[in-house]
């Protein structure tokens, strides 16, 4: 079966209803966490003896599944003594301040859990799991119910009636759909037979205005463990929760990109969104520098949003790669064309060069001021004609930050990248700041970097000085792509 008990964290398994009466009691806020990259606060709208999970974006506002009671007296159970999870909306007042939460619709109320859920992309149609059974087998407390996903259309003056999911049945459960942002794949979780482990993650390829037959994500993404919560983001990736091994406790959230058909090896997010808690339900806002996830860590489960740090700008230089090789021609040459000369060439930084030809190739190790000397000696009467030309070569380097980084490696090789080679005359440079392209960063002028998954990386170094004597401080930013290749 599912583990909707321990594992999904939301009481699906409903075998009947009670109504209960209860004390209101006050409730407490935590301020978050926060570490060098990631931010994370939980939200002020979180109960403190309920659980609260499941956030999806909408225009005003928040919406999430709790199972905090749903009037001020009334609060249905299950036999099991389980609360049922409803849908709560909260209006967003600005960039962090919410408002307080209250039932989204009532047209969805019922005695049934609704949630976790989407939005089809025409914000039309509301997905969202709920109990299979709802006749008077739901409420016979030996009925083992299963949970499956129903569709709701948006009316003018609510929501329809649900409708099942084709897919549904009632040996087995599907739950937590998701359906990618351009509206042509449903993924979602479910224990159906053929699987990998206690649930796996499926896909729906939306063909003639339905849902094609579900697709295992193989496993690449599946384990013998349990996989749940997907959620396709904004940024063409999948995440999802699971309990395998690896991870840092409990339930972790997981990213994985698709490239011909083919998932990457998931990998982890990074502290303080993964804990040694369950963490589970991440929901990314359209431009990907915050989101939303669901943890336990501070007793029930919560809703926490989570701000990157992370600096990425949106244009940075292109790396030069300085060229100090140069090409020396003595043009005089061709007025003596029949006369034999040998030529000696002096490159200024200590070699030299004998040569039949008026043409020589020399690399400098480094940029400078070097002074070329050119000697020509007549082979026959072996006269020397000493500097006959002579020319003063400035090579410069580029004013740039640098990186020195290989070009592929290994998912799971641990590179060093070094800017040490940064050269920014006048500059007191306080900061080396790096982006890896893959939600990590780092600062210090060396570093060290182990790629999870494969994929082509766009490194970014910024680098930052000191305020000058009017409080000016200068950044400048380069990029290199690194490809990450899988073993």
């Amino acid at each position: 079966m599912l583990q909707i008990h321990d594992t999904f964290k939301m009481k699906h398994f409903n075998k009947g209803y009670i109504l209960s009466l209860f004390f209101i009691l006050p409730v407490t806020f935590l301020h978050g966490q926060s570490s060098e990259m990631i931010k994370i606060e939980k939200l002020p709208f979180n109960s403190r003896q309920y659980s609260e999970i499941a956030a999806v974006i909408v225009p005003d506002g928040i919406l999430f599944c709790s199972d905090r009671r749903v009037s001020g007296v009334v609060n249905n159970k299950t036999f099991d003594g389980d609360r049922v999870y409803s849908m709560f909306f909260a209006e967003r007042e600005d960039t962090m301040k919410w408002g307080n939460a209250k039932i989204y619709s009532r047209d969805l109320q019922s005695l049934f859990t609704q949630g976790p859920f989407c939005f089809s992309p025409d914000r039309r149609q509301l997905y969202y799991t709920s109990d299979i059974e709802r006749g008077s087998n739901a409420f016979n407390s030996d009925f083992d119910n299963r949970s499956g996903i129903f569709i709701a259309e948006r009316t003018a003056g609510g929501w329809s009636a649900p409708r099942a999911f084709e897919y549904n049945d009632p040996l087995w459960n599907v739950g937590h759909p998701c359906i990618s942002g351009d509206g042509r794949y449903l993924f979602f979780s479910s224990d159906m037979p053929g699987g990998y482990g206690g649930s796996d993650l499926y896909m729906c390829r939306r063909e003639d205005d339905k849902w094609s037959e579900p697709e295992n994500l193989g496993d690449e993404i599946n384990s013998s463990y349990s996989e749940l919560y997907p959620y396709y983001g904004p940024d063409g990736v999948l995440y999802f929760a699971s309990d395998r091994d690896g991870g840092y406790g409990g339930l972790d959230l997981y990213r994985s990109t698709i490239n011909n058909e083919s998932w990457s090896q998931p990998a982890l997010l990074p502290q303080p969104i993964n804990s040694i808690a369950d963490d589970f339900s991440l929901f990314k806002e359209r431009y990907g520098e915050s989101g939303f996830f669901a943890s336990n860590r501070d007793r029930s489960d919560d809703i926490y949003m989570y701000t990157s740090l992370l600096i990425r700008k949106s244009e940075c230089n292109e790396l030069v790669y300085d060229n100090f090789c140069w090409e020396f021609i003595e043009e005089n040459s061709m007025k003596f064309d029949s006369i034999p000369f040998e030529y000696e060439w002096d490159f200024g930084d200590g070699t030299t060069l004998e040569s039949e030809l008026a043409r020589a190739e020399h690399c400098f190790e480094e940029p400078g001021t070097y002074l070329v000397k050119l000697n020509v000696i007549d082979m026959i009467t072996g006269e020397i004609q000493y500097n006959e030309t002579s020319y003063l070569l400035e090579i410069e380097q580029t004013e740039q930050a640098f990186i020195s980084v290989p070009d592929t490696c290994y998912a799971g090789e641990t590179i060093s990248l070094d800017a040490s080679k940064t050269y920014l005359p006048g500059w007191d440079i306080s900061e080396y700041y790096w982006n890896f392209d893959d939600g990590t960063g780092g600062r210090g002028m060396n570093i060290n970097k182990t790629y999870s998954v494969e994929g082509i990386f766009n490194v970014q170094l910024i680098v930052s000085s000191y305020p000058d004597d009017e409080g000016n401080i200068s950044e400048t930013c380069v990029a290199k792509n690194i490809v990450v290749r899988g073993r």
